[in-house]
């Protein structure tokens, strides 16, 4: 294997979950030549790839389907933030999450949705029909949390994320 290969496949091994983009920003190679490297690593069978919410990942063969979801999720500020908060107390309603957060709702609500769709939490009614989540396993996730760091690139995208929503909320709210 070339050296670059060799650092793309260290990469994704230490950074399970990592997506493209961060993955050529923190190897600092071009766009291109990730692509080759990554895809002569996926038909090797060295690593795995997988799109989740719009992003391709890269995780060493370890990991199952599950834990692949679990991962991509906490390479993303809010859905970590979500993540960690449900460690703590177990359950919470998506208003408790949002106040937690000091986002706003609807931020919470993609959230919440994506990560029950994923399987990665559970979402049922409380009392007056309100939204309540838990995690659905517990032990495996903060597992899983432990492995990841979100990168700065990461961070930055989560953030301009917000600054949007909070800026299309409170437009709705003036209305």
């Amino acid at each position: 294997m070339s050296t670059v290969t060799e650092q793309v496949r260290s990469h994704v091994d230490s950074k399970p979950g990592v997506h493209f983009n961060a993955l050529a920003a923190d190897l600092d190679i071009a766009t291109g030549q990730a692509q080759y490297h990554l895809r002569k690593l996926r038909r090797a069978g060295d690593i795995v790839a997988e799109e989740i919410q719009g992003k391709t990942h890269y995780y060493s063969r370890e990991y199952d389907p599950w834990e692949r979801r679990v991962l991509a999720f906490a390479r993303r500020e809010t859905a970590r933030t979500i993540l960690l908060h449900l460690l703590e107390a177990e359950s919470l309603s998506a208003d408790e999450l949002a106040d937690r957060l000091g986002v706003a709702r609807s931020t919470v609500s993609w959230h919440v949705s994506a990560l029950a769709d994923a399987e990665i939490l559970e979402k049922s009614y409380g009392e007056r029909g309100r939204v309540v989540v838990a995690l659905s396993d517990p032990d495996a996730t903060q597992r899983l949390l432990a492995v990841v760091r979100p990168s700065l690139t990461d961070r930055l995208i989560d953030r301009f994320t917000r600054l949007v929503d909070e800026g299309l909320a409170a437009a709705s709210d003036d209305d």
